[in-house]
């Protein structure tokens, strides 16, 4: 191999290596949006307000407050500014979200496959029963994670906008959820019903 195929091999490698690094520092999510936002009308101010089981968890020291200052980075990103009272706003705002584990499906237990290829048994006294699998087959999928918000008219409590997003992983740091809250005010002001991916890089000093 001459000098120059060389080079061409370590361009080729810092090229990956920085796509793999960008890739570390964005997130995916799947985005629908809802609601009829009035043309013309500004972002204007908002407060988040706090559903009666909200309250009670971040009495108890709950996530509530952690996912509050997520939203508060997403929506002052989309233009809106954080009123100092409910009595204040232009806009109340409701979050949630929320991780989905699951468990492994009992069907991934080579068990359930007594007759597939990979299944066969010792000699009928000794009682032994032999499997192949995938080493991966019986991990897990990675957990679901969802935020919603909804903006509702504080004058008239009329529901103006809604969106959600979802993405799959492991991770729920506070600048995972403000990546979600981002992703899912991207369409903000229009409504995109049909799910659709949308990529944020996440916050810096994550």
């Amino acid at each position: 191999m001459n000098r120059r195929q060389l080079s061409g091999l370590a361009l080729v490698a810092a090229m990956a290596a920085l796509t793999g690094c960008a890739s570390l520092n964005q997130l995916s999510s799947e985005v629908s949006s809802y609601g009829q936002w009035p043309p013309g009308r500004a972002a204007g101010s908002y407060f988040i307000e706090r559903l009666p089981s909200q309250a009670a968890q971040a009495a108890a020291g709950g996530p509530m407050a952690p996912l509050e200052l997520a939203a508060h980075g997403a929506l002052q990103a989309a233009g809106f500014k954080q009123a100092a009272s409910l009595e204040a706003a232009d806009v109340v705002v409701q979050i949630g979200a929320r991780v989905t584990r699951y468990d492994i499906s009992p069907w991934a237990d080579p068990l359930w496959w007594r007759w597939g290829p990979r299944y066969w048994r010792g000699p009928a006294w000794t009682g032994q029963r032999f499997y192949s699998t995938p080493p991966g087959w019986r991990t897990a999928p990675p957990p679901d994670r969802e935020v919603a918000v909804l903006l509702r008219d504080r004058a008239t409590s009329v529901p103006l906008w809604e969106a959600r997003a979802v993405s799959s992983g492991i991770s729920t740091d506070v600048a995972i959820f403000q990546a979600m809250f981002s992703a899912a005010l991207s369409d903000f002001p229009n409504a995109k019903p049909q799910a659709h991916n949308v990529t944020v890089t996440l916050p810096a000093g994550r």
